[in-house]
Formats: structure tokens, C-alpha cells, sequence
């Protein structure tokens, strides 16, 4: 299926394969195999968008993990989420001058202007989630986007939604229009309920991620008051939303109907939580995080002698209670059993 543009409508037996496919465990790695060995002793910045925002967490620490083995001195500045904490984690990480950045969230669009010094210095830089779509940001200093597939990961959790449902699946999306490739999920779901002729639409719903804690009590009480019965299944470009919206559900208590939560990102550890226990999150389609640190510091690696990045897109991977016992999931992660650390650190030469 192609990274952009319209996804062609499928039959129930193919989206059921797919969503198959995708739960599978134990898949071999099936990213780079050679590289340049490690440059050591590098100073790098990361600049994370909102660490209480558990992809954005996970991410960073998969970065510090793959640091330590280069012996780089990395640290992190948390922009909290706002515009002024953008303006301020960015100021503090130049004044460090360090050799490398990484940006871990924000928005290219949103961030641009405030890299320029970065740009000015010839510092390299890289990020994470930081475009609609993986690999080099077009009319950006970034070299490359490190991501799953946004597009082909939100047509797997609409797909889990339609064929869990039998085809009829009664959807509300939450999304946040702050982000490029959030806006991008939630339309490439929005097309896979659309193309189910007796699944609904019911609403997109915009919800500043930022804002998650304050606003999702209230709007999910909106949403069921409005919907009732006809509200099945919500779907979400992050886990973060159904943190606040499970209490309300559980508040509310309807005998015998539970609405079925299944997320596009980033396999957080309550989502995990919640699936294990079976409570309102049927799945995730979880961000390999710890790897796309490891990853983000290959890709910096890279760019520091000299060389092209690797554009490694990892597969995408629905998490569900029927696979949670493995590929880290008994420590409420997905991270794959595949072995990537040694590889990577076989490319370094450490």
C-alpha cells in the first residue's frame, strides 16, 4: 500500500489479513546491517516536545541507552508541550553548542524558525515524529524523520476496529490539529471507516494533546451523552487520550457494553496496562520507542561522518492481548525481539 495519497478500500478477508500480519511477534530485523563505527565522546541535545507524553519519554530513553555505548554526553530540555517551552528548550540546548540535536516531537513547522542558530553552527540534526511521513523533512534542516509508517499504522488500528466489529464499528477519532503527522493519522483512519459501508463515522474530534488531562472528562461525557449506543469503538492518534477517558467510561458503567479503544501510538505502559487487564483497550499499534532511540543515534552517527542516513522504516506492529507476552510486553513496552541492539552495536564497532 503507498506511503501518501489514497489507500485503496479492501475487503473484510484482506483487512483481516492484514491486522494478522501485523500481529505477529518475533519478526526478524530487518533494518541496516552495515554502517560507519561510532563516533565517541559526541555532545548532543534533545529537545523532547512533552516528556509526560509516554512516546516522547520512551523515545528519549532509548536514545540515552544507545548513548551510553557511544560515550556520548547527551541532555535532555522538555518543552512542556507549549510555544514558549519550544522557544526556552531551544535557547538553553544552543547555549550547550552541542555537536549534535535531536529533536524528539515538535513539529517542523511549528519549531523551523528557532533551529536557524542551529543551522548557522552546521550543527546535524535529526528527530523523531517531527513530519507526516518517515525519512528526510523536505524544506528542513532535518536529515531524517524516524518514525513507523503514521499512515499505514493508523489504517491498521481502523482496520482492527471494522473487523473486531464485523463491519460495524460506530467510530469517534480523537486527534490533535497542533501536529502534522497527528492530522495525517486521523484522516487515513477516517478513510478506512468511510470505505466500511456499514461501519460510521460519527466524529473527528480535535483535543490538544497537551490539554489531554483537562479536557478528555468532559468530552467523553459530551460523547456519550450525544452518541449513546451508537458510539462502539474510538480510536486515537496517541494512548494518551483514553488515560483520561477510561475513568469517565468506568464512571459511567454500562451494563453489558464496553466501547472498544484502539490506538494509533505510541504503545504507552498504561495502554499496555489496559490491555493486559482487558479493560476498555483492545489495542495499539505500538512505536517500537527504544529502538527508534537507538535509532535516532545511528542516524546522528551517520550524519556525523559523513554519511547518508539509513531510512529505516521499522514495520508496523498491533499490540493486542493475544501477543502482549512478548516482545516486551511483560514490561509494558513493545520492544522487538529481534536482537537490535547487538546489531547496532556490531555497526559501531562496539
Amino acid at each position: 500500500m503507498p506511503a501518501d495519497g489514497a489507500a485503496p478500500a479492501l475487503s473484510m478477508a484482506d483487512m483481516r489479513q492484514r491486522v494478522a500480519a501485523a500481529g505477529l511477534h518475533g519478526q526478524p530485523w530487518d533494518g541496516p546491517q552495515s554502517g560507519p563505527a561510532g563516533a565517541l565522546g559526541k555532545s548532543v541535545a534533545i529537545i523532547s516536545d512533552d516528556l509526560r507524553n509516554g512516546g516522547i519519554l520512551g523515545v528519549a530513553q532509548g536514545i540515552q541507552e544507545a548513548a551510553g555505548v557511544l560515550k556520548w554526553h547527551v541532555k535532555v530540555f522538555d518543552a512542556g508541550g507549549t510555544p514558549a517551552g519550544r522557544q526556552k528548550a531551544t535557547a538553553d540546548a544552543l547555549t550547550m553548542r552541542p555537536d549534535g540535536l535531536i529533536l524528539v516531537g515538535p513539529d517542523t513547522r511549528a519549531i523551523q524558525p528557532l533551529l536557524a542558530p542551529f543551522v548557522n553552527q552546521g550543527t546535524p540534526m535529526v528527530g523523531w515524529h517531527v513530519s507526516s511521513a518517515p525519512g528526510p523533512v523536505a524544506n528542513s534542516p532535518v536529515a531524517m524523520n524516524v518514525s513507523t509508517n503514521p499512515l499505514e499504522v493508523a489504517r491498521i488500528t481502523a482496520m482492527a476496529a471494522v473487523t473486531l466489529s464485523n463491519g460495524r464499528a460506530g467510530v469517534v477519532i480523537f486527534t490533535d490539529s497542533g501536529y502534522a503527522i497527528a492530522t495525517a493519522k486521523a484522516n487515513a483512519m477516517a478513510e478506512v471507516i468511510r470505505a466500511c459501508q456499514t461501519c460510521k463515522l460519527l466524529e473527528i474530534r480535535d483535543v490538544a494533546i497537551a490539554r489531554n488531562a483537562e479536557l478528555m472528562p468532559a468530552v467523553t461525557r459530551e460523547l456519550l451523552a450525544r452518541y449513546g449506543g451508537q458510539w462502539t469503538h474510538a480510536l486515537a492518534v496517541n494512548d494518551i487520550y483514553f488515560d483520561f477517558a477510561v475513568p469517565e467510561l468506568i464512571k459511567v458503567g454500562q451494563p453489558g457494553r464496553k466501547i472498544s479503544l484502539l490506538s494509533a501510538g505510541d504503545g504507552s505502559a498504561s495502554a499496555f496496562m489496559r490491555i493486559q487487564a482487558k479493560t476498555f483497550q483492545t489495542g495499539t499499534v505500538a512505536e517500537p520507542l527504544n529502538l527508534h532511540g537507538w535509532q535516532l543515534v545511528d542516524e546522528l552517527n551517520r550524519l556525523f561522518m559523513h554519511q547518508p542516513v539509513s531510512g529505516y522504516v521499522p514495520p508496523v506492529h498491533l499490540v493486542t492481548s493475544d501477543n502482549i507476552a512478548f516482545d516486551g510486553g511483560p514490561r509494558l513496552q513493545y520492544d522487538p525481539d529481534n536482537g537490535y541492539r547487538h546489531v547496532y552495536r556490531r555497526i559501531w564497532k562496539q
